[in-house]
């Protein structure tokens, strides 16, 4: 049986592999780049408003626009510009392997 098994093994075709993502330091910066100007804009728009409001309050109510904004609307969009431009680095990257190998 355990021959059986790998030599099946050895014919089945590996799966293929799962692009890596960002690195947990773009994906911090990525996550910065998102929440900072949200946090700025959102301070700029909602800061006469809220003057006379409680610190705490004040930041609860910015938090609760700006973190759901950041994660369902910007964040994803980063993440999948990042990817488009990740992948277009390594098409070029290997076209100038080729060119410089042939």
């Amino acid at each position: 049986m355990t021959t059986q098994t790998t030599s099946q093994a050895a014919v089945e075709p590996a799966a293929p592999s799962r692009p890596l993502g960002p690195s947990i330091h773009m994906r911090a910066l990525i996550t910065w780049l998102a929440i900072f100007p949200l946090v700025s804009i959102g301070m700029l728009l909602l800061g006469p408003i809220m003057e006379p409001l409680h610190p705490v309050l004040r930041a609860l109510l910015l938090t609760a626009l700006v973190v759901p904004a950041a994660v369902y609307v910007v964040v994803p969009r980063l993440m999948a510009g990042h990817g488009v431009l990740s992948r277009k680095a390594v098409e070029r990257s290997a076209r100038r392997t080729a060119r410089t190998s042939a």
